[in-house]
């Protein structure tokens, strides 16, 4: 029986959510950062942990901005 990677309790078939290549209790399936319930697919990982895809995972490693526009005004990590 596979265990839930937030909780560490056994995952049941008809409670199970598989999402980034684990299956989890549907209400362990959370951003990491905003606690924002997450549905399979619709989400964005940073490190195996779930986030949001807007405005969660945006703000924290999406591209960061400076200067005055143009191609130079982006950073990516």
């Amino acid at each position: 029986m596979p265990k839930c990677p937030k909780c560490q309790k056994e995952v049941y078939f008809a409670e199970r959510v598989t999402s980034l290549g684990k299956d989890w209790h549907r209400p362990c399936l959370k951003c990491e950062k905003c606690g924002k319930t997450l549905t399979s697919g619709s989400h964005a990982e940073h490190e195996g942990k779930p986030y949001c895809n807007h405005p969660c995972y945006n703000a924290m490693f999406g591209p960061k901005g400076f200067g005055r526009g143009g191609t130079e005004s982006h950073t990516f990590k």
